[in-house]
């Protein structure tokens, strides 16, 4: 045990000397700006939102990022671990204090201000402040070409994984907040964050759009299996078989990819 303890961290001296980091990203959203940051090759593993670019799926994977465990990131020998606090576990945090691994926990506001504010931070974290300034003229440069007018529409976000867990959004979820940016209107106002579907409340909300992740929409067996919900058929939507689904992480993740979430929403609820 002594053996391993002493060239675990004659590993993490040499890491040190030479400049290099081992992240562990514990949230897509991070994983995806250190990529754009240029750290990609960096990165010891992530959670299981990490999905984009592609090339993470190559990546070691420590789990889903609200249960993690300490000893499968404390494997992958990191250096930083970084995340997301809404969505951090003080057990998780405190076990890697113990073992001595720097990890760093960022507040994050959902709005495109909130994704440079979160760059800039990732970036400060990992020595590549540098290269965030061009990302975020770039980013400045899309959010400014996107021409969204209001939509006259009522938008109902169904969180599903099969029909014995359905959920819908109210005010104050990453959901509501796309879909006021993409012009259109969150069907449901009288309640925050997140309740359980039921056939009243899709008819007393009456959405003109349903709109699901695409791995909820697929768990339902795609718009046939969602009409047969009961109150869906019923709706503004379900009569109009306006029916509607994204990536999960593009849509929630408020990433630098916000100004493309944003438009093909807009689009796609048209």
């Amino acid at each position: 045990m002594r053996k391993i303890s002493i060239l675990f961290f004659c590993l993490l001296f040499t890491l040190y000397v030479k400049g290099a980091q081992r992240i562990v990203s514990l949230s897509g959203t991070i994983s995806e700006m250190l990529c754009a940051l240029g750290l990609e090759d960096q990165i010891a593993g992530v959670d299981i939102t990490s999905t984009y670019p592609l090339s993470l799926k190559q990546k070691p994977k420590v789990g889903h990022n609200r249960n993690i465990s300490a000893e499968g990131i404390l494997a992958l020998q990191p250096t930083l671990v970084l995340g997301l606090s809404d969505q951090s576990n003080p057990k998780l945090e405190e076990q890697l204090k113990g073992a001595g691994v720097k990890m760093l926990l960022f507040k994050q506001e959902l709005s495109p201000e909130g994704v440079k504010v979160l760059l800039n931070q990732v970036a400060s974290a990992t020595g590549a402040t540098a290269k965030a300034k061009l990302i975020e003229n770039q980013f400045d440069l899309q959010m400014k070409s996107l021409k969204i007018s209001p939509v006259n529409k009522k938008v109902l976000f169904i969180y599903a994984r099969g029909t014995g867990t359905m959920m819908v959004s109210g005010t104050g979820t990453s959901i509501e907040k796309m879909i006021r940016l993409a012009g259109a209107k969150n069907a449901v106002t009288d309640f925050t964050d997140f309740k359980p579907l039921t056939a009243e409340s899709l008819v007393a909300a009456n959405p003109d759009a349903i709109l699901l992740f695409e791995s909820g929409l697929k768990s339902l067996d795609g718009p046939e299996g969602l009409l047969k919900v009961p109150g869906i058929a019923q709706t503004t939507a379900g009569r109009n078989r306006k029916i509607v689904s994204m990536d999960g992480e593009l849509l929630s993740g408020f990433s630098l990819r916000l100004p493309a979430a944003i438009r093909d929403l807009h689009n796609k609820i048209l």
